[in-house]
Formats: C-alpha cells, structure tokens, sequence
C-alpha cells in the first residue's frame, strides 16, 4: 500500500465515518485501534432531523417523541432517534473496504506524519487525525483544571417493566424531579427506547466538577425506579457512562482532533456523533482536495472545516453556559432548564444543534437572560467573566456520606 495518505486513530463511530469518507475520496487511508472489530457498548442517540441522509433506516432502532420534566412538563419539539449499535457498527465497517486496519494502541506522535504504538512500532501519514475519544492519544496537552464530567449509570428493562417511568412513543430526555430522595448535586432520569421491546432507564448528571460517582448514580436510580414500582430483574445489563464535557480543543502537534476528540461534544447534551457524522465528508473533502499543496495546507484546510470562525465562537459561547451551570446552587438546575425548555422552538434547535449560528446561538442565550432573574441571571454574567470554578463538589455529595430523605 506504501504510505498512507490519511491514518485515523480511533475505531469509534467518528473514527470509522471519517476514514470511510477518506477512502471514497480516493485517499489512501488506514485506521488503528487497539480492538478494531470490538463491539460498541454505548447507547448512540441523535435528534431524528440531524439523522445523515445515507443512513440505512435499518440503523435507527426507535424514533420517539421526546418530553422533558424541569419544574413542570415540557414536550421538546422534535423526535429523538436511538441507532441500533450493531447495525451501526457494521454498517460502518462495510464502508472501510479500501481501508488498512492497523490493530495497535497508539502512545504518542512524536513528530507530523508519525505515531507510535505501544508495541514500539510506528505508523506514518501525511495526515494524523485523532479520533481516539476522551483519550485523546496524540495530544500530549490536557486542562489544568479538573475536568467537567457527565456520568450515568443506567438498566436496560423490558417495555412493560418501564411503562410508569417512559411510555410507548415517548423518550424522556430529562426527569429532573428528586424522585431518587436524595440532597445534593442534581441528577436527572433519561428513559429511552432502544428498540425490540427494550428501553434504557439511566440516572445521569449532566455536568460536574469532578463527575458525580457512578455508585451514588446507581443507588439513586434504583430508589427512583423504585418509588414508581419499578424493579428491574436481577440480570438487567447495566450501562456505565463517564467522559469529560469541557475538554480544550485538541492541541496535538500536526494532527486533526475530529469526534469527541476534537472535542465535538456538546456539554448540554453530551452529543457528539451527529455533528461528527455531519463533519466528515466535508473534512475528508478538504483533505482530498488540499493535499496536492502538501500536508500542511490540506491539515490547515481540515482545521478550518472542523473549527471555521463560527464554530470556535459557539464552542466558547457554550463553555459559558457549562460554566454557569457548574455555578449555580444545586436547588437552581431545575429551575433553569425550566426557563431553557420554556424557550420559543427555534431558539432551543439552534443551542442544541447549531456548530455556526453564532446569532443564532446568541439569540438563545440572549432570551434565556431575560428570561430569567436574581441568582440564575448573575450565574450567567458570571461564568463568562470568571475563571471556571475548580469544584462543585461538596462533603455532602462524597458517596459514603451522601444525606438521604
């Protein structure tokens, strides 16, 4: 094959788009990963309007109405679509035909064009793009600060067994109400179907300083459940979520960050495949038709597509929000994400999905400011003044002495 034009890092969902993308582009591309063909065991969701128009219907497992509780009852506006996993996975891999796959974990990379493995061996390309995840193997740089994390613990049970907490046709994206009877940092329910008479209940926090731990999230979604006569069976597989919402962008020298990588996820939401599917025929695009100037120029040209002026705007613009959030009293999240969802349709679609709307964007925010008032309104001018708070932890919240009611 001789040298590689493109080598991705990373055999997750964005990885494995991206490469496909590279590979129809007529690149010579490879992939590696430690565990190449490994089963996928995240829950992969996305709005059904960002679903990429080349998807097989076959991929999306369930489509449902999505509700949310804050303070009171809201319907988001729009559907949720869950992707069946496996048929994802393979749908991904029958695109990488013309791709070398490389089974090997990625160290470093030392110099443009290079990585090392940990077997001592290395790989060369004109183009490096990490797509390694939260791990982010070629970047050797990471925050000062502690990181923001989401973490959730969740059970997948039958239809009936979850029909008190989710109904059939309906996803609930949040349930912010304290049904799990416990004080401190605030968790929510997300219940969504994942096809074939399943549905995922799952206790997450969307944000804190470090994650809340995934032992106090499991014991707080069995008392939910069970305060809705919910019990899941014994044997009910579990799933277990924990990765950083505020990571800096990538700073690997003389590579492209792409996926949550990059980072493309939203620390609203946690979502980063759709924007990452959306994202790679236009960087596998720039890089085909840049490379012909050399490396340089077509990485140049890639950094531009993953964060054109816009996008490197909302992401900070977004930073903010994260950070008010992290500032506020526990007792206040409720409170703003009833005013967020309170908001007029388009404002909200534009804050949850839009990468170059910085108007847009700023609209949104705009509205929820004065939508709001006393310590919600100071948070937000707060957190975009002051330097991000280093811990929003309390002793209270700490697993072996959280308070119960």
């Amino acid at each position: 094959m001789g040298r590689m034009d493109v080598l991705v890092v990373g055999a997750g969902p964005a990885g494995m788009a991206l490469a496909a993308q590279c590979a129809r582009r007529g690149l010579r591309t490879g992939l590696v990963d430690p565990a190449p063909q490994r089963p996928w065991t995240a829950t992969y969701g996305m709005w059904a309007d960002e679903l990429p128009a080349g998807l097989p219907a076959s991929v999306v497992a369930a489509r449902a109405a999505g509700r949310v509780y804050a303070v009171t009852e809201h319907d988001v506006g729009w559907d949720y679509a869950v992707l069946d996993v496996p048929a994802l996975h393979a749908h991904l891999a029958d695109q990488l035909a013309d791709v070398r796959i490389h089974t090997g974990r990625v160290v470093g990379s030392p110099q443009r064009g290079v990585v090392d493995l940990a077997d001592g061996s290395r790989l060369r390309a004109q183009i490096v793009v990490d797509a390694g995840g939260r791990w982010r193997p070629t970047d050797p740089v990471s925050s000062r600060n502690p990181a923001a994390e989401q973490t959730a613990y969740g059970v997948i049970v039958d239809d009936d067994t979850a029909a008190p907490v989710v109904t059939p046709g309906r996803a609930l994206f949040m349930d912010w109400r304290p049904d799990h009877g416990e004080h401190g940092w605030p968790t929510f329910l997300y219940g969504v179907p994942l096809g074939g008479g399943q549905v995922l209940l799952e206790e997450t926090s969307l944000a804190r300083r470090p994650g809340l731990p995934l032992a106090t999230l499991r014991r707080r979604l069995h008392a939910r459940l069970a305060r809705h006569g919910v019990t899941p069976a014994a044997e009910a597989r579990s799933e277990k979520v924990w990765f950083p919402v505020d990571q800096p962008r990538h700073d690997g020298r003389g590579v492209l960050g792409f996926g949550a990588a990059a980072p493309l996820i939203h620390p609203a939401t946690g979502f980063s495949v759709a924007a990452s599917f959306r994202l790679a025929p236009a960087v596998a695009l720039a890089l085909a038709t840049h490379l012909t100037e050399g490396p340089d120029q077509a990485l140049a040209a890639a950094h531009r597509t993953v964060w054109p002026a816009s996008a490197t705007v909302i992401h900070r613009l977004r930073r903010i929000g994260l950070e008010a959030l992290l500032r506020m009293p526990a007792e206040d999240v409720p409170l703003f994400f009833e005013m967020f969802f309170a908001l007029p349709e388009h404002h909200r679609w534009t804050y949850l999905t839009a990468r170059d709307d910085i108007r847009g964007t700023a609209s949104a925010m705009g509205c929820l400011y004065r939508n709001t008032s006393g310590r919600l309104r100071r948070n937000l001018v707060t957190a975009a003044v002051r330097r991000p708070v280093k811990t929003n932890a309390t002793a209270a919240e700490d697993d072996s002495h959280a308070g119960r009611r």
